[in-house]
């Protein structure tokens, strides 16, 4: 039977949480009465639903608008009130209004990490016993597991991504680069070639993110969840950043500026300035539409350079989650909207118009997807994505990254030393009880 929102109360957080907003009984489970009729006539389902998107308004932004409307031929009577939110956002406000019991979005565009964070607090919907499950085997493997807390699943995949070497051909051409570098050192020899036709080699984004493919690629990681250990200033890790600050050295590699550094990574790379970036599959669509690059066809996309150990891309992307602040008969329709957004049918609407990698694995059986070669050319970069630790701390691991990131690629500052800060501030704010390396 489906757990809905008292029933969900296995915390006192939780319970805090719904004595804040009027909920009622903390009972286990609720009658059978209270569950959704996962089967009811669609036109039946009544309910108005706001939802957060926080994709990008412009190039992302009218796809999820236009699936709207093709769920409202099916649901008529469900009124979808969409809310473009800027992701830099939305995890605080998301938090602040669920905690305050009133402000929250019925339905939300989670990041990946937001999920076990937000589920540990109480705020999302079980999705236990309910349709959004019944297929649960179709999603990927790892995208799902990232909404999955305390042995209960709070959401879905809506779309996954990864980072891959993103490389302008005709650079490549002029430079005479047959294939694609595949380790760091060959991205340096690249980034030679690349000079004699009058571009620079590389640009890495001055963000924790685009340095963990650095870290993989060594055997590194941020934290060991098994051990409760901080190992991101580990052996594995100092070898990867370092590898990352010597390209910049070296010239390889442009040295990001201070101010917008991923603003000014795409214009260069879309300017033909630069020859390659290390970016995911939301920027294709983009990149495609610059009347400068050469269209998509001029786009090379090849797994991340690999370190010693392998090659290795953090898994990303966003997922569907569902606010616990709601009756059964409201949280009915927000799971039908949900199922509708996120079938097979759905997620080829969006690789079609947008480029954006589906998370289920039917999906990937679909004319649209199949035949799609803006998906295609992510395969096997995503084939080389690596799980990032799925707890309720990891959406804050990045700002100390980013921190670091800004001080060995822009102020040429100790790796080593730079990663001890890091521990040390995941150690005192981030997994206070997890041991230090």
């Amino acid at each position: 039977m489906r757990r809905t929102l008292a029933g969900i109360a296995g915390s006192a957080a939780l319970a805090l949480t719904l004595a804040a907003c009027g909920g009622g009984s903390t009972d286990t489970e609720t009658d059978a009465d209270n569950t959704p009729d996962q089967n009811a006539d669609p036109a039946a389902i009544e309910g108005e639903l706001t939802w957060w998107d926080t994709s990008d308004p412009t190039n992302e932004g009218p796809a999820w608008e236009a699936l709207i409307e093709r769920f409202n031929e099916e649901y008529p009577n469900v009124t979808i009130n969409y809310e473009s939110v800027p992701f830099a956002e939305a995890q605080n406000n998301f938090k602040t209004a669920a905690e305050a019991g009133s402000g929250a979005p019925d339905i939300l565009r989670a990041e990946v990490a937001w999920v076990p964070e937000f589920a540990s607090l109480g705020y999302l919907y079980s999705l236990e016993g309910t349709e959004l499950l019944a297929e649960a085997d179709d999603f990927l493997e790892t995208p799902m597991s990232s909404n999955v807390f305390d042995g209960e699943t709070y959401g879905v995949p809506q779309v996954t991504d990864t980072l891959a070497l993103m490389y302008n051909k005709k650079l490549f051409e002029e430079a005479g680069i047959a294939e694609p570098p595949a380790t760091w050192d060959e991205v340096e020899a690249a980034a030679e070639k690349l000079k004699g036709v009058g571009a620079d080699g590389i640009y890495i984004n001055s963000g924790g993110y685009f340095l963990l493919p650095f870290m993989y690629g060594e055997g590194g990681d941020m934290v060991d969840t098994e051990s409760q250990e901080i190992v991101v200033n580990s052996e594995e890790n100092v070898t990867g950043i370092q590898a990352a600050q010597d390209l910049v050295k070296s010239g390889a590699a442009v040295k990001p500026v201070a101010n917008d550094p991923y603003g000014t990574m795409m214009t260069l790379f879309k300017e033909g300035k630069v020859g390659m970036i290390i970016n995911g599959p939301w920027e294709v669509a983009n990149i495609d539409g610059d009347p400068n690059f050469g269209g998509f066809e001029n786009l090379g996309v090849a797994p991340v350079p690999a370190g010693s150990a392998q090659s290795g891309a953090p898994v990303g992307g966003h997922n569907w989650v569902i606010w616990s602040g709601m009756d059964d008969a409201k949280a009915e329709a927000a799971v039908a909207f949900v199922n509708f957004m996120s079938s097979a049918e759905s997620q080829a609407y969006i690789a079609s118009e947008l480029g954006l990698l589906p998370t289920r694995q039917s999906a990937y059986d679909l004319p649209e997807v199949q035949d799609n070669e803006r998906v295609a050319a992510f395969k096997s970069a995503l084939d080389a994505a690596v799980a990032r630790p799925w707890i309720p701390e990891g959406g804050q691991f990045f700002g100390p990254l980013d921190e670091m990131a800004t001080k060995v690629l822009i102020q040429n500052a100790d790796v080593q030393k730079s990663l001890d800060e890091v521990a040390k501030t995941y150690k005192n704010e981030v997994v206070k009880d997890y041991s230090l390396n």
